[in-house]
């Protein structure tokens, strides 16, 4: 097959590769984007090392990620995202029989590579969440509410600041979540949350009305419209350095904070991957190394023989 024909068809298969995840996946433009520029790199890497794109084995999908890791500039993340977008890839390719195998089967996504996310104990958690006082209206109430979803449910600050009264189904205790990609999801929540919830529609939203006005989303500033994230962040920072934490928090702690102690206290993986609106099991698996770290930590300072 000429290089010629090669490099043709390659462009042919990833417009395809990218209407399909417009069209049937119903990602985002920033994800396609992302997923381009991923291919675009793979592409180049392959015509630098004289391998056609489209004909790669393992082996050289192997070398490719060597080299995302050592020799690409990348942080640990994008080199794993990249990584991420090429499985995807080739699995479609082999789906819609463009290829007869799929070389990229047995590719990691190098979850050892990627930095351990941030967490809180759990009992940090519960001293941030108690310092909220929710007799305190409106504000006490609000983001003693928002944060209690935040840990309580695992939503990314995205899916808060969107989150409607319709979306929350008080007789069986879920939410309909839509994250991603425009994905529906329904996650638990929890008793501590639900009381909090309605502490806040009850007694704090109203007064954050004004003048009448409707608003569809739940959660407001004190102007009456939907709270952005970046406010949510200021929020979060400001009660966690009124209750004399020095740890660095933010949304997605309480995310990453939901999952891990969910692995802790025994949760299956696919469980908290159905939970966290992960598409692929490899992006929940970091947390295992969460709990991994811990266990070591704790076989370090209990076990006669733990120490160094």
């Amino acid at each position: 097959m000429g290089d010629a024909v090669t490099k043709r068809e390659w462009g042919d298969v990833v417009e395809e590769f990218l209407l399909y995840l417009a069209a049937e996946r119903g990602l985002s433009l920033h994800y396609r984007i992302s997923v381009e520029q991923s291919l675009r790199r793979f592409e180049q890497w392959c015509r630098t090392a004289g391998y056609a794109p489209l004909s790669v084995q393992e082996a050289q999908l192997a070398e490719y990620q060597h080299w995302l890791r050592r020799d690409a500039g990348l942080a640990p993340s994008s080199c794993r995202v990249a990584v991420v977008h090429l499985r995807v890839f080739f699995r479609y390719l082999t789906a819609s029989r463009v290829l007869p195998e799929n070389p990229a089967v047995l590719l990691r996504s190098g979850v050892a590579g990627h930095p351990v996310p941030e967490t809180l104990s759990a009992e940090t958690v519960n001293r941030l969440l108690q310092s909220i006082d929710p007799s305190d209206v409106p504000f006490g109430a609000r983001d003693r509410a928002m944060l209690e979803m935040l840990y309580g449910s695992g939503l990314r600050v995205s899916e808060l600041v969107s989150l409607r009264a319709e979306q929350v189904d008080w007789e069986e205790m879920f939410l309909r979540v839509r994250g991603k990609g425009g994905k529906s999801r329904y996650v638990p929540l929890g008793g501590v949350a639900a009381r909090a919830l309605r502490c806040y529609m009850e007694h704090s939203r109203p007064k954050l009305l004004r003048n009448g006005r409707r608003a569809d989303v739940l959660f407001l500033s004190n102007r009456g419209a939907a709270l952005t994230r970046e406010r949510i962040r200021q929020i979060i920072c400001t009660r966690a350095l009124q209750a004399g934490i020095p740890e660095h928090v933010f949304p997605h702690i309480l995310r990453h904070s939901f999952a891990t102690h969910l692995l802790e206290n025994g949760a299956d993986l696919r469980v908290i991957q159905d939970m966290l609106g992960h598409a692929d099991l490899a992006t929940t698996q970091i947390y295992t190394h969460v709990d991994q770290k811990r266990l070591v930590s704790l076989h370090r300072q209990f076990h006669p023989r733990g120490k160094h």
